[in-house]
This record gives structure tokens, C-alpha cells and sequence, in this order.
């Protein structure tokens, strides 16, 4: 995994690192565990322009669990993090089968606020890419 880890910024890498074990594990309980009590979550997809808002641990893991319902090979295969002080980037790209079998892979990116040792908020971003049929 390429990322910057200097200094102070190794703690938040450390952290990034294992939000997206959690992600993978479908692990919803160990993924609000590392963000704040208020923590806010906006989803790539959604009715408003900054998709769709979660806000506070119970939202987010609902959110999270509806996703690996949902999509239950759901994957972010991590290409990098980046951290400056209290901000934080995370590139990924994002692999799932739905449930008529169609595939979907797209690069995305994470922008995220962190306090306290913790995600404060997750802003996710996903390339726009039609789903690849199923094999027949």
C-alpha cells in the first residue's frame, strides 16, 4: 500500500489502515469504533448533492451493514492514503458483484476530517462507470 507515513501523520495512517480491514471484514461495529460519537458519513450515491448524509456511529453502521447486504463481496482494494495534519485522503477502487450478477469496479477516493484519533467525517467519491454484465 503506498501512502505517506511521516511523523505525526503515522498515527492517522495507522488508523486509515484499519478502517479499511474493517470495510473488508464487513465489520460495522469495528468500523464506527474508530470514528467520533458524531460522525458523519456521505455516501457516493444519493438524492442530494452531496449524495446521501449518515450522521452519528448508529446511522453510519446501519448504512455500512445496508451496504454489505446489499453488495456481500463488497471490496475497496486500497492504492493509497494521504495525510496533511487533520485532513485525509484515501484512493480505492471499489469492486462488488449486485444481485442479478453484474460486476461493478470503479477507482474512487475517501476525503476525510479525523479528531481525536478517530474519523470524524468520510466523504466518499466514485467514478460513474456502467456495471459489467454477468457471464452467461
Amino acid at each position: 500500500m503506498r501512502g505517506q507515513n511521516v511523523g505525526a501523520n503515522a498515527g492517522a495512517m495507522q488508523l486509515l489502515e484499519e478502517l479499511f480491514r474493517a470495510f473488508n471484514d464487513h465489520d460495522a461495529e469495528k468500523v464506527v469504533s474508530l470514528m467520533t460519537e458524531d460522525c458523519v458519513f456521505e455516501a457516493a450515491a444519493g438524492p442530494e448533492v452531496f449524495g446521501a448524509r449518515h450522521t452519528g456511529r448508529a446511522a453510519v453502521q446501519a448504512a455500512f451493514e445496508a451496504v454489505w447486504k446489499g453488495l456481500p463481496d463488497v471490496q475497496w482494494v486500497v492504492t493509497g492514503h494521504f495525510v496533511a495534519g487533520d485532513r485525509a485522503v484515501s484512493e480505492w477502487i471499489f469492486r462488488a458483484t449486485r444481485p442479478d450478477g453484474a460486476r461493478i469496479e470503479v477507482q474512487g477516493c475517501d476525503l476525510f476530517t479525523l479528531r481525536d484519533g478517530l474519523v470524524a467525517s468520510k466523504k466518499a467519491f466514485r467514478k460513474d462507470r456502467p456495471v459489467v454484465a454477468p457471464k452467461v
